[in-house]
């Protein structure tokens, strides 16, 4: 006989006190009690353990014990497996205390269910020790649920060596021994083995006759090696599908970025006469939020509802997340009407709604205060909650509050979860406290490739090129293999800062890597090198492209675009149409900018018009905001206040800039005034307003007003951003401010500048005094025209540049007409090309021309 040894009851769950059971207590000498037999006991306890009823259950088989009636292993195997059945696992332990107790000898049936029981109750050490003990009894049910175990528990090496062990102990897997170890496999490092073991279960038979192996091929092919193409095969054999194979297909379709082909098998599933359940709506709703489907969005919100599941927080969270996503003016009220029809709120729905808030850009106060009525109402915000919370803080420009919230983070120890870590970096980085943002990254304690990604992106968007290539080159000493993910951060970082040499060094590295082919990486590719201002490189790039999507196709309109070639742009973008390329937002903000940079006001009209009429595309505020820039531009001031006011929604600060631009080049005083105060009281926070509106005034020479409104900005400690031009000479970025003298070269450049101006003067450049917007004599108006940023850049690269290299210089705000006018008489003497990108566009200057043709 085998000693089994089993886990001491009283080590599980001690019995409960003689008091709370009532079966146990004796009964008065002077009642008479009827005595129910044996078989009458073991009937109401199997229909109590039948429908869930486990503690009467127990209380029937302890009032069994009492009277000397010995329940059988079935008896125990049948409440095992009810606890199981139910997930009362304190229960299942109880029941197992009582079999210890009972003196029986347990079969493989109970055992195997004692094995099921602390499997599903996440204690694995207790399921193998009752495993290991059990010795030859073991059979095929018994290695099935210890593989099932170890496979739950996510030890899936574990799981697979047991396979392998149960194969040399000569039992051969049934189908749920096969899906269980397929689990297994289902991750990038054990997707081999489970192809190995796929032929295995063709030979059985298994493979076209049971949906639970069905279901674990697809989860493997799917989520363990990516292949969609497998995953569809293995769906398309299985002859007997319910609605979990469809779910699963649609859910892995949805996670893994093919939400076009989830939607479509929905479609099917529907029409097959499927029911969906939660699973799946939760799932489609999420694809639909990432495709800006709104519309089928909020049919299957309507269908959500005629299933009864309208309250189900994960589909409640997925409509709050979809609403939010493809909401067209950034409104977060369906949102909020889903979120508050949610009637028992959990860390999931409020986190759904407060990132929903976050990353509108549009509702982040809105995000902390939802955050404070959270924990008022005692919900503790998990590590995602606080990611969302350092965003909109982000969005705010407001780390102080974002330090606040770090405390609580700190206090819940969750401040070394990557998420959070690179999150809080970000914040720092987009608030230009790049100090900061490298100490949260240097106490990180377990840094993964975002955390790199997201340093290196807030190095290049804070100018500083050096440190953000040591942190790219601190990632390859640390052995990551980086993705395409973290190419394309270091693309887009060397873009944002014109950095061409290093993004050509980047695209070296890429190549190398084998990622030339990657569709990602390419439309990248095409963004940086026309973002660097080689549009040449951009085209080559593009040319080579196997697969064209609306991403590579927007890129290069985009580029051509900002560049001035607004005809090839809108070629292009007929191209695209031709190819059956349907056009998104993007696109059209593209469009409509090509139109705008040249003045092209009809052609403009009818791209707005066709947005909706021919692709359902609901304009935007960006495009409204082009419309308003075309106008206003072209002098069509009352035309573009029209269409502001004909805007299905209210204007956001962005359209009232716009429009403050034209009315300070067109010197519209009235209407500038009004536009100013419609910014302020957007942004009241952004200098931006008061400072168009300040240059309007100088423009006319109103000083007095001038004065009123730097009074009012210094008494609202509002600081004017400070202009700056970089130029990338040997890899290394020199940057300049206005009258800038702390360069090593300081000397050399202002000798060189007296002298370039003295050249330019002589074939006819006059400078243009009226683009200093200060109260001084002419004389001193020349005096600051000549230490713009931008004209101490380019006679830096005069000097450490020869013919015929092309001359690119960056600009943080837009050009001033005294320097657009320098740069073509420079071009024209100095025989050089002269690429200058200031914070609206790209001018190429070339024998005294503008690609803008003075247009901007």
């Amino acid at each position: 006989m085998i000693n089994l040894s089993l886990p001491s009851p009283a080590n599980l769950l001690p019995p409960p006190p003689k008091t709370l059971n009532p079966s146990r207590q004796k009964t008065p000498p002077t009642q008479t009690l009827k005595i129910p037999n044996f078989e009458h006991l073991k009937t109401r306890l199997i229909h109590q353990a039948s429908v869930g009823h486990l503690r009467q259950a127990i209380s029937t088989l302890d009032l069994m014990t009492q009277q000397g009636l010995t329940p059988d292993l079935f008896t125990y195997s049948l409440l095992l497996k009810s606890s199981i059945r139910t997930r009362q696992f304190h229960l299942g332990k109880l029941v197992h205390a009582r079999l210890s107790e009972s003196q029986l000898e347990p079969d493989s049936v109970s055992l195997n269910s004692l094995i099921s029981l602390y499997s599903k109750n996440n204690d694995w050490v207790t399921a193998n020790t009752i495993f290991e003990n059990m010795g030859e009894r073991r059979d095929v049910v018994s290695w099935s649920a210890m593989i099932s175990c170890f496979s739950h528990n996510d030890m899936e090496s574990k799981a697979i060596s047991t396979f392998v062990k149960m194969l040399e102990f000569g039992e051969y897997p049934n189908q749920f021994g096969f899906a269980a170890v397929i689990r297994a496999c289902s991750n990038a490092e054990n997707a081999w083995i489970g192809d190995v073991i796929f032929g295995s279960v063709i030979k059985t038979g298994y493979f076209e006759s049971d949906v639970c192996i069905g279901c674990a091929l697809i989860e493997m092919f799917a989520k363990g090696s990516g292949d969609f193409d497998s995953a569809k095969k293995v769906f398309d054999r299985m002859p007997d599908k319910n609605s979990v194979p469809w779910t699963l297909m649609i859910t892995r379709y949805s996670q893994m970025g093919n939400r076009k082909e989830a939607v479509e098998l929905f479609i099917n599933m529907v029409e097959s006469g499927y029911m969906p359940d939660k699973f799946t709506f939760t799932s489609l709703v999420s694809a639909c939020a990432e495709l800006g489907l709104l519309s089928f969005g909020q049919q299957l919100h309507a269908q959500v509802v005629k299933y009864g599941l309208a309250f189900d927080v994960c589909v409640g969270c997925s409509l709050v997340d979809m609403y939010a996503k493809c909401a067209e003016d950034g409104s977060m009220v369906n949102s909020r009407k889903v979120f508050d029809l949610i009637p028992d709120h959990n860390v999931i729905s409020w986190t759904s709604i407060i990132t929903g808030c976050g990353q509108s850009g549009k509702h982040s106060k809105e995000a902390i205060e939802l955050y404070c009525r959270m924990i008022e109402d005692q919900v503790l915000p998990n590590h995602f909650t606080f990611s969302s919370l350092f965003k909109a803080c982000s969005n705010l420009s407001d780390p102080d509050t974002g330090e606040q919230i770090y405390a609580h983070v700190v206090k819940m120890g969750l401040a070394a979860v990557n998420c959070v870590g690179n999150a809080l970096i970000s914040m720092y980085a987009r608030s230009g406290r790049m100090e900061d943002a490298r100490k949260a990254f240097d106490i990180l304690f377990e840094k993964n490739l975002v955390s790199y990604s997201t340093i290196v992106d807030g190095c290049t968007k804070n100018i500083d090129s050096n440190e953000a290539f040591g942190v790219f080159h601190q990632i390859e000493d640390t052995g990551f293999v980086l993705d395409s993910f973290t190419f394309a951060s270091l693309l887009s970082g060397a873009a944002s800062i014109g950095a061409v040499a290093k993004g050509e060094q980047i695209h070296a590295r890429l190549l190398k890597a084998g990622f030339e082919s990657n569709q990602h990486i390419a439309n990248t590719l095409v963004s940086m090198y026309s973002r660097c201002g080689n549009m040449e490189a951009a085209l080559r790039v593009y040319s080579k492209m196997e697969r064209l999507n609306v991403v590579s196709w927007t890129s290069i309109i985009t580029g051509l675009a900002k560049h001035g070639f607004a005809t090839r742009a809108l070629e292009m973008f007929q191209e695209m149409l031709n190819a059956d390329i349907k056009p998104n937002e993007v696109t059209y903000i593209a469009v409509l900018s090509a139109c705008s940079y040249v003045g092209m006001i009809d052609e403009g009209w009818k791209h707005f018009n066709s947005m909706y009429k021919e692709y359902g595309i609901s304009p935007r505020m960006e495009h409204y905001a082009c419309m308003v820039d075309l106008l206003g531009r072209s002098g069509f001031l009352e035309e573009a206040m029209q269409l502001i006011n004909s805007m299905p929604f209210e204007a956001d600060a962005l359209v009232w800039r716009t429009l403050l631009g034209a009315c300070r080049v067109h010197g519209n005083i009235a209407l500038g005034k009004q536009a100013a105060e419609m910014v302020i009281e957007k942004e009241p926070n952004d200098s931006a307003g008061y400072i168009l509106l300040s240059n309007l005034y100088a423009s006319v020479g109103q000083w007095n007003e001038v004065a009123e409104i730097r009074k009012t900005m210094k008494k609202k400690n509002l600081g004017k951003e400070v202009g700056s031009s970089w130029i990338e000479i040997e890899n290394t970025v020199h940057k300049f401010h206005v009258g800038d003298t702390s360069h090593p070269q300081a000397e050399e450049i202002y000798k060189e500048l007296d002298q370039l101006v003295t050249e330019i003067k002589e074939v006819g450049y006059v400078p243009d005094t009226s683009s200093v917007l200060q109260d001084v004599e002419d004389e001193q108006k020349e005096e600051f025209l000549l230490q713009h940023s931008e004209k101490i850049a380019v006679t830096f690269g005069l000097i450490n540049t020869s013919k015929p290299k092309r001359i690119t210089v960056f600009k943080n705000l837009r050009v001033c007409g005294d320097c657009h006018n320098a740069m073509k008489y420079i071009s024209m003497v100095k025989e050089r090309e002269i690429v200058l990108r200031d914070s609206n566009r790209f001018h190429h200057f070339k024998n005294g021309i503008c690609s803008c043709n003075d247009y901007w």
